[in-house]
């Protein structure tokens, strides 16, 4: 194989270990489907049996490190995985969490014990870690954040308050994003904290939310939680260069949450519209319902290669470069999800809204993307002044 074409097949078609990886992780999603995320959601019961088998397969842990049991790929491993799933209706929220984001971050900058400590349980499915950054008073605003460690002995003392949390209450842990005080400038700094979710003066409480989804969403309380100085993941000097290690992998993966989602909503449409006729072809024949699935499917392809090249760029050690392209392709992810959903519910007309289709139920669950993790405005706020170089606004 000549050169060129060997970077052709890398950069614009999937490898055969890929390929095999989306065909497992679809046939797995096939056993579960959306009735049993939902059902689950209704029930406000984790998807234990999907993460458990998910686990047991090597999907959880196939970007973690070898030596640590995960499978030793990278990033854009990971996001097929979600992508399938959320493709068969069945995404898993904590994939974003615990192995994309506190994964990364530990397993780059934790220590050899920390890493034996978490990365093996996270890649077989046996331990869960939440991730702790949004705070009630600072919003997007991560400069804000108040919840602060200090020093007691060798110990640290945290305290603060947490919001828009998932998964809490299925964690064995959460990853607390905290600021501690520069001995030289009396500056405060973020810094990563393992917090135990039994831990004294750890508190959740789970906010009720509009969304039948298995992943709670909490409320933290942190009141001089005492934690020991292995707690603290790496150096309590680099916590931003720390912070972003995690947090572009969670854009990423949150692009493969949506495409995912629209992938299964544009599914639904066009099998309905070739089936279903009302005169003498059928639905799908008609441009008033063919061209906007087909918008759909270029935008949607559009996104999957932003969300591809965001995660090669990661996986390639690019932070800089992944952080811009993990934006974009978050942005153009949710906003794809958006009108997917939308049009499939109108391509099926009233049998949208019914619970024999499930596509209802996703237009909340889609819309969340829009938010989170990064609302669509700072994404807008990040190209203006990163990409274009223009002023900024705030």
């Amino acid at each position: 194989m000549t050169a060129s074409a060997s970077t052709y097949e890398s950069t614009f078609v999937e490898s055969e270990e890929r390929r095999d990886l989306r065909a497992a992780v679809r046939a797995l999603g096939a056993r579960y489907g959306l009735d049993y995320l939902l059902s689950c959601g209704k029930e406000h019961r984790i998807p234990e049996e999907l993460w458990r088998e998910a686990g047991k397969l090597g999907f959880l842990g196939v970007n973690l490190p070898t030596e640590y049991g995960g499978g030793g790929a990278g990033m854009q491993e990971l996001a097929i995985v979600l992508e399938e799933l959320g493709t068969a209706g069945c995404p898993l929220l904590m994939l974003v969490v615990t192995p994309a984001i506190c994964g990364s971050i530990i397993a780059r900058f934790g220590t050899e014990e920390q890493k034996q400590r978490w990365l093996p349980g996270f890649a077989d499915g046996s331990v869960r870690m939440a991730f702790g950054i949004t705070e009630p008073d600072a919003g997007s605003n991560s400069h804000r954040l108040t919840t602060t460690a200090r020093r007691d002995g060798s110990d640290w003392l945290l305290s603060g308050r947490k919001v828009f949390i998932s998964g809490v209450d299925a964690s064995d842990a959460t990853l607390i994003v905290g600021r501690t005080e520069d001995a030289r400038t009396g500056k405060l700094k973020p810094a990563l904290f393992v917090v135990p979710r039994d831990a004294p003066g750890f508190e959740y409480r789970p906010i009720d939310m509009e969304l039948h989804m298995p992943e709670r969403q909490f409320q933290l309380f942190l009141d001089d939680v005492r934690l020991p100085a292995d707690a603290l993941i790496g150096d309590e000097d680099a916590g931003l260069l720390q912070l972003f290690a995690g947090l572009n992998p969670e854009r990423i993966m949150a692009s493969a949450y949506s495409t995912g989602m629209a992938r299964f909503a544009l599914d639904r449409a066009v099998d309905y519209a070739k089936e279903r006729t009302v005169w003498k072809t059928p639905i799908g024949a008609h441009q008033g319902l063919a061209h906007p699935l087909a918008q759909i499917r270029i935008e949607l392809e559009l996104a999957r290669l932003m969300m591809q090249k965001a995660a090669f760029l990661y996986d390639a050690g690019d932070d800089l470069g992944a952080g811009e392209a993990a934006n974009m392709a978050k942005y153009a992810a949710a906003e794809a999800a958006v009108r997917a959903v939308d049009q499939a519910v109108q391509t099926l007309g009233g049998n949208g809204l019914t619970s024999e289709y499930g596509l209802a139920t996703l237009v909340a669950g889609v819309r969340v993307g829009r938010i989170a993790p990064v609302s669509r405005e700072m994404i807008l706020n990040y190209v203006a002044q990163h990409t274009l170089g223009l002023p900024k606004s705030y």
